[in-house]
């Protein structure tokens, strides 16, 4: 997932232990045996979130689990270096934006590459820091975060004594629009506060994004050019992480909405060190207007990066409500129905997006990385 004025996210959030599994199908197999003390530094939507994990790789593992191969098959892995986060599709189907820790950067930069996994390149400034981008409507663009304007060194997350994952809310963070005919750059913020983890509504061309403004994090509309701007939110806590349904008429979101006094107490006092640490995030659903909003998921635990189905009645996404030292893809309705777990391999899945079509899933896994501090894309054929 956005616009961002923010953040490093920094914090151990999972320690994975690695699973053995005998299979008696296998399916995409790599054919090395190695075994790697990964620690993933991913963004999560300006968020850099610390994943630990050891990652046991056995002879002939399965790229895909008996388990998964349900829902999954033809899996293909896109991406084989760096660090890589938020992979998301055009609206043609025919392209893949996302962000990459790579060299000779520093930091997450912006990329876009085919749908096969070919044609990489780098279309943010190469400076500072970027996250969350995503297609404009007609496909000729990317909206995406970065931090380039404020220096070329990528901002730090302060170093703070919480036992959590913290996520750094940088002012440095603005939005921005990368037109990739001509790679003119237009700065769409113009906020000292957090602005970040826009996403788009293709059908109406409206922007969703989480900011800094009125003393907290909300949700926030906007015209694509960066006018008519609404809030949607005014609960105290953090909302985040936000997608449009299809038709435009809904979105879903992440949120930290403390409750105690204490919760109250500390989420104020972080937020004016310019970070969060939520202990727990679930999911809700909104009218596009903000209106009646509802928590779709009670699973304590850490739930997020939610996308629609095309078909706008369900929602995938990434949970560890299960397993705290691991994440996995899961599929709920939009009115907090019928939970369905996708993935079961022992290295984290996160991001999940759907292709327009509904034919292909994309999304990032630590599944046969080959290096500390690695993620990679893949994509795969989709079944119900």
């Amino acid at each position: 997932m956005g616009g961002l004025k923010f953040v490093t996210w920094i914090g151990s959030l999972c320690q994975t232990q690695a699973k053995s599994r005998s299979m008696k199908r296998q399916i995409g197999v790599t054919e090395k045996m190695l075994r790697l003390g990964v620690v993933l530094i991913v963004a999560l939507c300006g968020v850099a979130i610390a994943l630990s994990f050891s990652t046991q790789l056995l002879e002939r593992q399965p790229l895909v689990l008996t388990e998964e191969s349900k829902h999954l098959s033809q899996l293909r892995q896109l991406t084989f270096e760096g660090t890589n986060a938020e992979a998301y599709w055009s609206p043609d189907g025919k392209w893949l934006v996302f962000q990459s820790t790579r060299p000779p950067y520093k930091a997450d930069q912006i990329f876009i590459m085919r749908a096969d996994g070919s044609g990489v390149r780098v279309v943010s400034t190469g400076k500072g820091r970027c996250t969350c981008a995503y297609f404009t409507p007609d496909g000729k663009g990317v909206i995406f975060a970065t931090t380039h304007l404020a220096g070329p060194e990528p901002p730090q997350v302060p170093k703070l004594d919480i036992p959590r994952y913290v996520w750094g809310i940088f002012p440095s963070y603005e939005l921005y629009l990368r037109r990739l005919d001509t790679m003119e750059l237009i700065r769409l913020t113009d906020n000292e506060g957090y602005d970040a983890e826009a996403t788009i509504c293709w059908k109406t061309g409206r922007i969703v994004f989480t900011s800094y403004r009125n003393g907290d994090l909300d949700l926030y509309s906007m015209k694509l050019d960066g006018s008519d701007l609404k809030r949607l939110t005014k609960t105290i806590g953090y909302e985040g992480g936000a997608f449009y349904s299809p038709d435009g008429k809904r979105i879903v979101f992440r949120a930290y909405l403390p409750k105690t006094p204490d919760e109250i107490d500390e989420y104020k006092r972080l937020l004016q060190l310019g970070v969060i640490s939520p202990p727990t995030m679930e999911l809700f659903v909104m009218d596009a207007d903000g209106r009646n909003m509802k928590q779709i998921t009670k699973l304590g635990g850490i739930n997020f990066c939610p996308a629609w189905f095309p078909d706008g009645k369900r929602i995938i996404f990434s949970s560890n409500h299960h397993d705290p030292k691991n994440f996995d893809l899961f599929v709920i309705n939009a009115d907090g129905s019928g939970l369905k777990r996708i993935t079961y391999h022992p290295a984290p899945d996160l991001f999940p997006h759907f292709s327009p079509d509904g034919k292909w899933l994309v999304w990032c896994s630590g599944r046969n990385a080959e290096q500390p501090r690695q993620l990679n894309v893949f994509r795969a054929t989709w079944r119900d």
